[in-house]
């Protein structure tokens, strides 16, 4: 099992970034939340799970252990797969995430792309005795750079499934309603989440 990796960020793409370890680039799928953390160039650690099937082997990363805990566990769900675990992580913060579980809030759990109303309640049945302590935070937030925020929400929501259109259309509409400096882009991500959501 490799639980994490360190080195230089090589590259990043829509939905992975390309970490040099030892003079070995590791393709590793990350949030768009994790990947707007990251800079090309600069050093950067992601915890791990490496997800083996027989045609492949997968390296999913995270800002911290903490949200890898909370894919591992996601993946013990029936139904769950690495994408709709990544997709959870992608609109909520995990404290988020142990909430909505552990209180039942469908409404949250639905806001995920892929995830129904049955599939939140088997989430909710599932894991509930299992998620760990809840805390009561906003989960905080990551500075970005100032005019970087439109093309990485725009790459998030287009890894999550949506069309070009609609990110386009997305950024467009929260660009309106932002005065001065930006909120982060985990943030400014779940506005575009909400946004689509409600069009679907």
């Amino acid at each position: 099992m490799i639980a994490s990796v360190r080195g230089l960020v090589a590259a990043i793409l829509h939905d992975s970034a390309v970490i040099e370890v030892g003079g070995v680039g590791m393709r590793v799928f990350c949030t768009p939340n994790t990947l707007a953390g990251l800079r090309v160039g600069a050093e950067a650690r992601l915890a791990t799970t490496l997800i083996v099937r027989e045609d492949s082997l997968t390296l999913y990363g995270f800002a911290d252990d903490d949200e890898r805990q909370l894919f591992d566990l996601l993946l013990t769900a029936n139904g769950v797969g690495p994408r709709i675990a990544q997709a959870v992580l992608a609109v909520h913060q995990p404290d988020a995430v142990r909430r909505a579980i552990g209180g039942g809030d469908l409404a949250a759990l639905t806001q995920v792309p892929g995830i129904g109303k049955r599939g939140a309640e088997k989430l909710i049945v599932e894991l509930k005795g299992k998620i760990g302590p809840v805390g009561l935070g906003d989960g905080g937030s990551t500075s970005v750079l100032a005019g970087a925020w439109q093309e990485q929400v725009r790459q998030g929501v287009l890894a999550l499934g949506w069309s070009a259109a609609q990110a386009d259309q997305a950024v467009a509409a929260i660009g309106e309603t932002i005065e001065g400096e930006p909120p982060s882009v985990p943030v400014l991500l779940r506005q575009a989440i909400r946004l689509l959501g409600k069009t679907r």
